[in-house]
């Protein structure tokens, strides 16, 4: 039940995401989009998504809604006025409400293990975390629990009830979930089998390794049947984030034999594998990416890649047929991903948050690192996507002076 007060505020609120989304700057930075997408040579595209830096910029002293999913709705669209008011970069503020579903997930697990599964969240206090081994030896194989996922449809279409009631006519409501964001199989293999012993696998038990993966692999495909099946997917040809950076608009999704049930060849999808960021090319290419290039080409338009540098595996990537956008990390070889990339990928740049982490940031030593990474890549479909921030230094100018400075240095090209 939301309090008349908060129903208040958040219509408030909703009118001024409308009368941002309704400025013709948001136009023109789709039709940016629209073109970089498609590797339409445009200037160089900024997108600054504060991450966990959000903390910091919106905190808990300014929201007002009492009721906690009030909250949280409060806290998504003063995200989206900062957005269209203040960072000044290219992101779209759409005149949307996105709603996604209700729903429990339960992840992979072994059946008879006594072990408790470490729990698959980032660690909001900073620390670090050890993962527990619940494949504790391959003969257990066979003992592995697939995930489960229940949606909850009643609760929500409660909360759409109530959302149609604030935001009608002022903000078009819409079911979104965003179930598909990353699958590279490995993040799921090593909370079952912990990092160091995945690890040893790859030399000591290669043949149980492709097992396992090819379990993932084919539960995978079956959660996509299902999300397929119930009609649960949604379009991310629009103002989604997709990949590990970037914004979905493009005009060559979905499919032309599209009916409006979403299929996964109407959708952008991402694969990854940071934590495969100290096994060989080779061993990559044997153990990994065979698995993964099957389910990416079942996609529209694939993205690939995100904090681990892609230099040593951009050739191997290069066979995915829908390949589109290749995260190019702080940690990787600029100037050789220039030349693999050309202007026939996306280089997603991510340049490095750490700059701003820090009370004051270094202006000079940030424009002189985003000179040169621009010089590099002059020749590409470039974005550069600031992400991965944890912390601002507790000074959100950090972000509005990052992205002016990312501007001046694009215009001074």
């Amino acid at each position: 039940m939301f309090p008349k007060e908060d129903k208040a505020v958040l219509k408030e609120l909703g009118k001024q995401v409308a009368e941002i989304a309704s400025r013709t700057i948001m136009t023109e930075k789709k039709k940016l989009w629209l073109d970089h997408n498609i590797l339409r040579k445009t200037r160089p595209i900024v997108l600054c998504d504060p991450e966990n830096g959000w903390n910091e910029i919106i905190t808990d002293d300014k929201i007002k809604c009492k009721n906690s999913v009030a909250r949280h709705w409060e806290d998504f669209l003063r995200k989206l006025i900062f957005w269209g008011n203040e960072m000044n970069d290219d992101f779209v503020v759409m005149p949307h409400f996105k709603l996604p579903y209700v729903y429990q997930e339960i992840p992979w697990g072994v059946a008879g293990t006594k072990k408790k599964q470490t729990e698959k969240k980032a660690v909001t206090d900073g620390g670090a975390y050890h993962i527990e081994t619940v494949l504790e030896d391959y003969s257990q194989i066979k003992d592995i629990t697939k995930p489960e996922l229940h949606v909850d449809y009643e609760t929500t279409e409660r909360l759409l009830s109530i959302a149609h009631e604030i935001f009608d006519g002022i903000l078009e409501v819409k079911l979104n979930t965003v179930w598909f964001w990353s699958d590279g199989l490995t993040d799921d293999f090593v909370f079952l089998r912990g990092m160091e012993k995945f690890m040893f696998d790859f030399y000591d038990q290669p043949e149980a390794v492709h097992q396992v993966m090819e379990l993932l692999y084919k539960s995978t495909m079956e959660r996509l049947d299902f999300l397929e099946a119930n009609n649960l997917l949604c379009l991310n040809n629009n103002d989604t984030y997709v990949g590990s950076g970037g914004i979905g608009f493009i005009d060559t999704l979905p499919q032309e034999s599209f009916n409006g049930r979403v299929r996964t060849k109407d959708m952008w999808g991402l694969a990854e594998s940071q934590v495969t960021v100290g096994v060989s090319p080779d061993m990559f290419g044997e153990f990994i990416f065979p698995y993964q290039k099957k389910y990416m080409e079942r996609f529209g338009l694939a993205c690939y890649g995100c904090c681990e540098p892609m230099d040593g595996r951009i050739d191997l990537l290069k066979t995915v047929s829908n390949l589109r956008r290749v995260s190019v990390s702080t940690w990787a070889n600029k100037q050789i991903m220039a030349e693999k990339l050309k202007q026939d990928y996306i280089y997603s740049m991510k340049p490095s948050p750490s700059h701003l982490a820090v009370p004051v940031m270094d202006q000079e030593f940030v424009r002189s690192e985003i000179k040169e990474a621009l010089r590099i890549t002059k020749d590409n479909c470039v974005e550069l996507i600031m992400k991965d921030n944890h912390t601002l230094g507790n000074n959100p100018d950090n972000l509005k002076n990052w992205v002016r400075i990312v501007r001046e240095e694009i215009d001074s090209m």
